[in-house]
């Protein structure tokens, strides 16, 4: 594609304007001029927005990063499965006087949801991995501490605390894949197309989940030894060889290139990202900005875990912010039926219900499809209002129907099949809500909202609120359910009323925007309910009321009602 500059001088200096003779009007626009460390107009061009097409390359490196998220996917849909494997209740499980095997409600929970603590603790211990060696050395490295725990487990034999600890390890390395996928993912897209990358991340979760049940379903079937479980404990070792190969072809992030001292690596990675050549105008100009921003934290010293707590630049706000959305995604209660579907649908009569969460699975994984247009067509803050309203409205459902009408005749009876087709029904409903919504863009809205000096570690705390909060639900749900049964889905739906009061007033649009545009409009103090038609300092004209943006004299119900 051809690109040529034109300048014109003004009064303040010298600007130049990206014109590209296919693409008119969006190369027409221009950036303003930052400062670098010598006081020096640093120009950073528009990149050029180019039809979908021209990203497929991209796209395939961006998937390869997201792979990670296959990874967590894999744990969360073999787990809840492993827990009926026979071989599996025999070896861990406890023994009823009648020689029969189960679980106990804490065993149960805590071989579910240790991975989870595990996850967070490794989120928080890996944070500083990606600012000294880069984030794909980071990616290899929390890889191969996920492996060290596999090898724990698999070579369980009748311990079931060593299986326990195999898990924990395990989740300090998928904790650190949680980071450093997003992070990476956000940094080496071109911002067109962010939103919509990041969601890749989620779509990867939602295939390992989905290939997670199939694998249970098949060695359950096939087998009646330690293969059930065995197998596909010993796949995520391919998983995770598959991700480390990866990271040698996918480009690294620039902004990491440039903090290092790599200015000319830092041009060919956006060159690449961009599918641009390394000296396009465009291409030294954005390598510059961001040189110029990075050297304004860098003049600010070096950061630290406190800063995340400091008012300044509203850094804890996006702090509050990214624990928030980490949290009410996991209150939404999807991991309710991701990892306990198989014995609720055994509850609600299904002979198998293995085959049910394949379904489920399927739902989930077909869902995620349409979320990563919906994430860049709609926005961010327009999907998780919508995506918390439809799940409000699936959760009535399912917990009214399970609470009345399950069991006509009391639980000692045969269930209503009846009241059993609407709860599966209504749940592969609230699947679509929320993968195509809250599922994806939690990581999307997190990987966006923090300064680069702060943003490993604010979205390390970020997801640790996440694991947190997934601990926590997988921990005590067994005890949950057996004291509330359905009545459980009204605490969920609950939560997502909250969620939906707490995106409107707190969670600002940030579709289209770059990464620094996203800081610049929180440090304006721009209302979340006005952002959507905020417009970066590059773009406005001189009828743009910036002060408007940050106040509003309407009453809160009439903001809501949209008046």
């Amino acid at each position: 594609m051809s690109n040529e500059v034109d300048n014109a001088s003004t009064a303040s200096g010298s600007r130049s304007m990206l014109s590209d003779s296919s693409n008119k009007v969006e190369n027409d626009e221009m950036k303003a001029f930052g400062t670098d460390a010598n006081g020096m107009e640093v120009a950073a061009a528009e990149m050029p927005k180019k039809p979908a097409s021209a990203y497929v390359t991209v796209s395939i490196l961006c998937l390869m990063i997201a792979f990670g998220g296959y990874v967590y996917g894999w744990d969360t849909g073999t787990i809840g499965g492993f827990l009926n494997h026979e071989d599996f209740l025999r070896r861990f499980g406890q023994k009823h006087s009648d020689g029969t095997y189960y679980f106990s409600n804490p065993r149960m929970g805590l071989i579910v949801a240790i991975f989870n603590i595990g996850c967070a603790i490794g989120g928080l211990a890996w944070s500083r991995l990606g600012d000294i060696y880069g984030r794909r050395l980071a990616l290899v490295w929390v890889t191969i501490v996920y492996m060290i725990g596999l090898v724990i487990s698999i070579a369980s034999i009748d311990k079931w605390y060593q299986y326990f600890i195999g898990r924990i390890i395990s989740g300090c390395g998928v904790g650190g894949i949680a980071v450093y996928s997003p992070l990476l993912i956000s940094e080496v897209s071109p911002k067109h197309v962010r939103g919509t990358l990041v969601s890749c991340y989620q779509l990867m979760i939602t295939l390992g989940i989905f290939l997670g049940y199939c694998t249970n379903y098949g060695t359950e079937h096939g087998y009646t030894n330690s293969t059930q479980w065995r197998v596909p404990l010993g796949l995520g070792f391919a998983w995770a060889l598959f991700m480390i190969a990866a990271m040698l072809f996918v480009p690294e992030s620039p902004r990491f290139l440039i903090e290092v001292g790599r200015m000319e690596d830092a041009k060919v990675s956006v060159a690449r990202s961009n599918k641009l050549t390394v000296d396009d105008p465009s291409v030294i100009a954005e390598v510059e900005f961001l040189a110029a921003g990075i050297e304004a934290e860098r003049e600010a010293g070096s950061a630290n875990w406190g800063e995340l707590f400091s008012t300044k630049g509203k850094v804890l706000q996006r702090t509050i912010l990214g624990v928030m959305i980490q949290s009410l995604q996991q209150l939404t209660g999807a991991n309710y039926f991701f990892f306990y579907g198989t014995q609720i649908f055994e509850a609600v009569g299904l002979k198998d219900s293995y085959q049910t969460a394949i379904i489920i699975g399927v739902v989930n994984f077909a869902s995620t499809f349409p979320a990563i247009y919906f994430v860049e067509r709609f926005g961010r803050r327009t999907g998780l209002l919508w995506g918390a309203a439809g799940m409000i409205c699936c959760f009535v459902v399912f917990a009214s129907v399970g609470v009345t009408r399950l069991y006509p005749n009391g639980k000692d009876q045969p269930s209503s099949k009846g009241a059993g087709d609407c709860m599966i029904c209504f749940t592969c409903f609230f699947i679509f809500c929320f993968a195509t919504t809250w599922a994806p863009t939690a990581y999307v809205i997190v990987s966006e909202s923090f300064p680069l000096r702060v943003k490993a570690k604010g979205m390390a705390l970020s997801i640790a609120a996440n694991w947190i909060w997934n601990f926590l639900l997988g921990f005590f749900t067994p005890f949950i359910t057996g004291a509330i049964n359905f009545y459980y889905g009204y605490v969920f739906m609950g939560c997502l009323c909250f969620s939906w009061v707490y995106v409107f007033f707190f969670v600002p649009e940030t579709k289209g925007l770059s990464l620094e545009e996203v800081n610049i409009m929180w440090e304006e103090g721009v209302l979340p309910w006005k952002s959507a038609s905020w417009v970066p300092p590059s773009k406005r004209d001189s009828d743009y009321d910036a002060d408007a943006m940050a106040h509003d004299d309407v009453p809160f119900y009439k903001r809501m009602l949209g008046k």
